[in-house]
């Protein structure tokens, strides 16, 4: 079998962050301003998502957290159905009946948003189990933080996926806190990736604010998990620039770290490259960052014209 052309265009990534941040800092901006509600975000870690979600294939499922803005973005998702379903109108994804922490997207394969911490790491050796026995194409990419890895279900689920051999790649985006307290706190060492050696699992660390470095990462980390059927374990280090959830004063910060990592900003140095390599004029990029503002504007504006679900459709789609 021949295998994909994997190439990337880096305009085309920086496109997608920059779209992800821009729909993030609108919904910061409409929560301050009693427009929607406060959310929890991924504002920083823009690269990790966007590089791992564009080496995926069409048929590869994705179960992700509650900072998943960038994944479905990168997936295709769009923002107005979106931001409909976080203000809880009947046009978003899920009918405007789970916000931002547990929307799901179907049609383009993500099965599921978890805000229960680990959630999506319990659920990924099922589908993926799923997936096996019925003989269907693609792999299950599952992202965690740092927080879920510090949790039991973290290895049981590596555990399992390693002893049934399952293929499915755990993304852990490290982004160094869990919620308002500092990994150094609550584990040994700086990364996760290592933790996978003893469960069998193959595993690498990554850059996560260098897209570029995510993609090439991703797309050996997925390949491997395709031709083995076996799990892989990326690590992406990354940041949190923002608080926990909005609002959020980050009072708990380390001012002297985080300003070190917004430095490192996965947006501007993506820019920053491209335009050094003549790749990128300052006319194009500002265009770039206008084309973003006016898709959210739009999307906005779509979310909060549309109706909010009927009564009669209180206990539709309930499961249980």
């Amino acid at each position: 079998m021949t295998p994909k052309d994997r190439t990337i265009d880096e305009l085309a990534l920086l496109e997608q962050m920059l779209l992800a941040r821009t729909y993030e800092e609108r919904i910061i901006e409409s929560s301050a301003a009693g427009r929607l509600p406060g959310t929890c975000t991924s504002v920083g870690q823009e690269a990790a998502g966007v590089g791992v979600v564009s080496a995926l294939d069409g048929d590869d499922l994705i179960l992700t957290n509650h900072r998943s803005a960038s994944h479905l973005l990168a997936r295709g998702a769009d923002p107005g159905r979106l931001l409909a379903e976080v203000m809880g109108r009947r046009t978003g994804y899920c009918k405007g009946k789970s916000g931002s922490l547990h929307i799901s997207v179907r049609e383009l394969g993500v099965l599921l948003t978890s805000t229960i911490v680990g959630g999506e790491l319990s659920l990924a050796t099922g589908v993926a189990l799923s997936q096996k026995m019925l003989g269907r194409p693609g792999i299950v990419a599952c992202f965690f933080g740092d927080g879920a890895a510090c949790e039991g279900i973290f290895h049981e689920s590596l555990n399992l996926a390693s002893v049934w051999e399952l293929p499915v790649l755990y993304v852990c985006e490290n982004n160094q806190w869990q919620a308002f307290v500092h990994r150094r706190e609550t584990m040994q060492g700086d990364h996760i990736a290592e933790w996978a050696t003893p469960l069998g699992v193959d595993s690498a660390t990554v850059d996560g604010n260098d897209v570029m470095a995510v993609h090439a990462a991703a797309v050996d980390a997925a390949e491997r998990v395709r031709r083995s059927g076996r799990p892989f374990l990326l690590e992406t280090y990354t940041y949190r620039s923002r608080g926990h959830f909005e609002p959020d004063d980050q009072a708990y910060v380390d001012a002297a770290e985080r300003a070190a990592w917004l430095a490192r900003d996965p947006i501007e140095l993506c820019r920053q490259r491209l335009l050094a390599s003549g790749r990128l004029t300052p006319e194009a990029a500002a265009a770039q960052t206008q084309h973003a503002r006016e898709r959210i504007d739009a999307a906005l504006a779509f979310a909060e014209a549309s109706p909010y679900p009927d009564a009669a459709e209180l206990t539709s789609d309930v499961y249980a």
